[in-house]
């Protein structure tokens, strides 16, 4: 019988579009997420998903035809996914979530500064006005269907409830857990991912 393994999913602030998949012995957890923040990783991984899996080659064979496509080197286990698409497949395939021990051991070694260090560069949260998106503006989901209404900077009102556009999100995919809102709504025929990127971008490269 093969040995439990640990497989995650790991993003990091300082790379954008990035989600790092992985996996490892049990016994090997510690010392693997120490080598992952290295002098050329400028600020520590957080772990979003982490589960205890019977077969690691089984589910690292599934993750890398799923996103084979996506893959930035193929000797590295970089993907330029959503997160929640590994995290996905994750849920299905892991016997036990480990997400709460996998983030201790990332935090385990950091100094308070280091820990603070991935605030510094993180990025504004979502803002309507700030977009350019009015109060009134009807998004629409991926589905074509689906509509959730602008009524504050930061709000819509979906299925006559006001809450942030993130909970309208996992209330239209049906999910408990959160995923990125920008790619699944548009306005005026753009992404709300789309809006995002023009208007924070340039803040960033400044």
């Amino acid at each position: 019988m093969l040995a439990p393994e640990i497989a995650y999913v790991l993003v990091n602030s300082a790379m954008p579009g990035l989600v790092k998949i992985g996996r490892t012995a049990q016994a090997d957890v510690a010392q693997r997420m120490a080598q992952l923040y290295t002098t050329g990783v400028p600020v520590p991984f957080k772990c979003l998903y982490a589960a205890i899996v019977d077969d690691g080659n089984a589910v690292e064979s599934a993750l890398q035809t799923a996103f084979g496509p996506y893959r930035i080197n193929p000797k590295r286990e970089f993907f330029q996914i959503e997160p929640e698409q590994a995290v996905a497949i994750l849920r299905l395939m892991g016997k036990k979530e480990v997400t709460p021990e996998l983030n201790q051991e990332l935090n385990n070694n950091l100094s308070e500064g280091e820990k603070d260090s991935a605030n510094r560069i993180r990025r504004p949260n979502l803002n309507f006005a700030e977009m350019g998106i009015p109060v009134g503006a009807k998004l629409i989901f991926e589905d074509g269907v689906t509509v959730a209404e602008v009524v504050s900077d930061k709000k819509v009102k979906f299925q006559e409830e006001t809450m942030s556009i993130t909970a309208a999100t996992r209330l239209a995919m049906h999910i408990e857990y959160s995923v990125q809102p920008g790619p699944h709504w548009t306005y005026e025929g753009k992404s709300l991912h789309d809006y995002y990127e023009a208007t924070y971008s340039s803040e960033d490269d400044t």
